[in-house]
């Protein structure tokens, strides 16, 4: 598989983060240009595929923004007011576009992490 994946799973849970709105974007220097808005399903991955391949994919920067406080609002969360994460933007390179780049997120109330994955 080419292109750009992801997954959501949810650390405080221990289970996916379902329903998850995920904005990307390509950056060009300052400015940022919305490719698409996808949302995760009940496994926490975004069915049809990749996010985007083939002539779609450029090499460059981008930028999967994660809606985690919508999302942590729904599954109960104890928040505080503004959450301590809300949106949570992750920055990333394609240098080939010829392979599969699969950017995960590990989400708590508090935290997350991420790294590129297989």
């Amino acid at each position: 598989m080419t292109g750009l994946t992801t997954h959501v799973l949810d650390t405080a849970l221990g289970q996916p983060a379902s329903e998850m709105k995920i904005d990307l974007y390509r950056l060009h220097g300052e400015k940022r240009d919305f490719i698409k808005t996808v949302y995760t399903n009940d496994d926490g991955r975004v069915d049809g595929g990749p996010i985007i391949a083939g002539n779609d994919l450029e090499v460059g920067q981008y930028e999967l923004v994660f809606h985690a406080g919508e999302y942590l609002r729904r599954s109960g969360a104890t928040l505080t007011e503004p959450a301590f994460l809300e949106d949570i933007p992750l920055r990333f390179a394609i240098a080939d576009v010829t392979a599969h780049y699969h950017v995960p997120l590990l989400l708590s109330a508090h935290a997350y992490s991420t790294y590129r994955g297989s």
